[in-house]
C-alpha cells in the first residue's frame, strides 16, 4: 500500500470523536507551521524527496502525504497521490492565488489569515480573491419577477410584456 493509501486508511482508522479531535488538532497544527515556513520563505517549489521533505516540515512521510493532498489542487500541476513513495521526487510549484484561494474552499481562517501572506499576495490581492470566492458561492437566480422589467428589452415591466397572458 502506499503513502496515500496509508494516510487514507490512518484517518479512517480514527475511531472516537477524542482520537479524531486530538489527531486533527496535531495535524493542524503542523500543517499551519508548515505554510508559515512556505508563505515566510517564500517557497514556491517542493523540491526533493519526500521522506527528506517530510522531514524538513516537521512530519512522518504518511502525514506529509496527508499535506500534499491539502496542498494538491493548489499546485500549477497536481501530483499522483495513489504513485507517492518515500523515495519519491517531487518537484510541485505553488500556485499562491489558487492555494489562497482554496484556503477559503476550506474555510481555514488559520491558514488565509497568516501574517506571513503580507510578502506573497498584496491586502489589497487578498481583498479582491476573498471578494471574488464570495461572490462565486452566492445563489444566483434566473427567475424574472412579475415586476422586474422585461428581459426581452422592451423597458415594460415584465407582467405587461412576456409574462402578460
Amino acid at each position: 500500500m502506499g503513502l496515500y493509501g496509508q494516510w487514507k486508511k490512518t484517518v479512517e482508522g480514527l475511531a472516537t470523536p477524542l482520537q479524531q479531535n486530538a489527531f486533527w488538532a496535531d495535524y493542524f497544527e503542523k500543517e499551519k507551521e508548515n505554510y508559515r515556513r512556505i508563505l515566510g520563505r517564500r517557497i514556491e517549489k517542493l523540491d526533493g524527496k519526500l521522506k527528506d521533505l517530510a522531514d524538513e516540515y516537521g512530519m512522518d512521510p504518511v502525514m506529509f502525504t496527508g499535506f500534499l493532498d491539502g496542498i494538491n489542487t493548489s499546485l500549477k500541476e497536481e501530483l499522483d497521490l495513489d504513485s507517492l513513495e518515500e523515495e519519491t521526487e517531487l518537484s510541485a510549484e505553488i500556485d499562491f492565488e489558487k492555494l489562497y484561494w482554496n484556503m477559503h474552499e476550506a474555510k481555514a481562517d488559520w491558514l488565509y489569515d497568516l501574517e506571513e501572506w503580507e510578502g506573497i499576495l498584496s491586502a489589497e490581492r487578498r481583498k479582491e480573491l476573498a471578494k471574488e470566492f464570495r461572490l462565486s458561492k452566492m445563489a444566483v437566480s434566473n427567475k424574472v419577477g412579475r415586476n422586474d422589467p422585461c428581459p426581452c428589452g422592451s423597458g415594460k415591466k415584465y407582467k405587461k410584456c412576456c409574462g402578460a397572458g
